[in-house]
């Protein structure tokens, strides 16, 4: 089979390419036809300039919708022309990988696989276990956090949020979070606590995934409030750990916080009977919210390409923050997606 996929070929380089490839169904197997594939802007950008390490050439991606073309003969849950998110990437065709979900009917496919950056921020809220009255912030408006800001939002949670793009900031004012604060700024901190009435936030979720955002974490979080580690930290940053551990251990002031990750595969895939969450649990909350409205994608989406233009996703989301935020390729060839 001819398959027309995205791939890097060495650090730096992104390449759109078109390969011969056997994808023979076996009796568990679900193979679909992409439709569209959402950018992890985070993580394929780590993996696109060497800070995380892999084995090139790599194919990125993991976020992706497709209509089903053939399953396996043990496959009860899915059929031909089913419209499916999972965890492939972005190739034009692929077997099902680890979790895969039917997109529900009003759905917009186009903004579909954005549910694999929705899954992702969910984990925030699930780990944190706010209630309603708290007050949080957020720090980083990629997709992640802007999901996340969302999901607490709709929890009944008041949030302010950090960005140092302007663009991303307005972003989220489209998406509903009105209050939004650029950490670059002097009075930053300041800000933050006037939101919080000066007692600080019970949550800070730190979604950019760089360790600089910690300084300001020490400083606006309340006393036994709780700091999530939704990004994956990641690059280099030298400075006194002291205050970061005295907010931890210390009783005064902004003390006795405490640090939790919120890794997305800390759930099961699939219900299994002991835990209440999984990530198809998850995935169907997420998709009745995009449905209804609650939780919005349209002021995300801010380029919907082709595949073989790869090399502009890739640029403009390293070099254009201000521009480019949610990307998603199009491999139907057709214009189906609502702006």
């Amino acid at each position: 089979m001819k398959i027309r996929q995205i791939c890097f070929p060495e650090v730096g380089k992104v390449v759109y390419q078109e390969v011969e490839r056997d994808l023979p169904v076996g009796p568990d197997d679900v193979l679909i036809r992409t439709l569209y594939s959402a950018v992890s802007a985070g993580t394929e950008l780590a993996k696109y300039t060497g800070l995380q390490d892999v084995k090139y050439p790599f194919i990125p991606g993991n976020r992706a919708v497709g209509e089903v073309v053939e399953v396996g003969e043990k496959v009860e849950d899915f059929r031909p022309g089913d419209n499916v998110f999972t965890h492939t990437t972005h190739v034009s065709h692929a077997k099902a990988t680890k979790m895969c979900a039917k997109v529900p009917d009003g759905v917009d496919l186009c903004h579909a696989p954005l549910i694999g950056l929705a899954l992702v921020a969910i984990t925030a809220v699930r780990v944190a276990k706010p209630e309603l009255g708290d007050r949080a912030l957020v720090t980083g408006m990629g997709l992640v956090g802007n999901f996340c800001a969302q999901f607490l939002k709709n929890s009944g949670v008041e949030v302010i949020v950090a960005d140092t793009v302007e663009a991303r900031l307005e972003a989220a004012r489209a998406c509903g979070v009105a209050a939004t604060v650029n950490p670059a700024e002097k009075e930053a901190p300041a800000k933050v606590m006037e939101f919080s009435c000066g007692h600080g936030v019970e949550y800070v979720i730190e979604a950019t995934g760089n360790p600089v955002v910690m300084d300001l974490v020490t400083s606006v979080n309340a006393k036994q409030g709780e700091v999530i580690l939704l990004g994956s930290p990641r690059g280099e940053h030298q400075t006194d750990v002291v205050p970061l551990l005295n907010a931890v251990h210390l009783w005064r002031d902004h003390g006795c916080v405490t640090m939790k990750g919120a890794h997305e595969w800390r759930f099961p895939l699939y219900p299994d009977g002991y835990s209440k969450h999984s990530m198809k649990r998850n995935a169907e909350i997420i998709f009745r919210m995009m449905a209804d409205g609650r939780l919005k994608t349209g002021p995300l989406v801010t380029h919907v390409l082709k595949p073989e233009q790869a090399e502009q996703a890739f640029d403009g989301l390293m070099n254009r923050k201000n521009e480019y935020l949610g990307v998603i390729f199009d491999w139907t060839g057709e214009e189906m997606c609502k702006r």
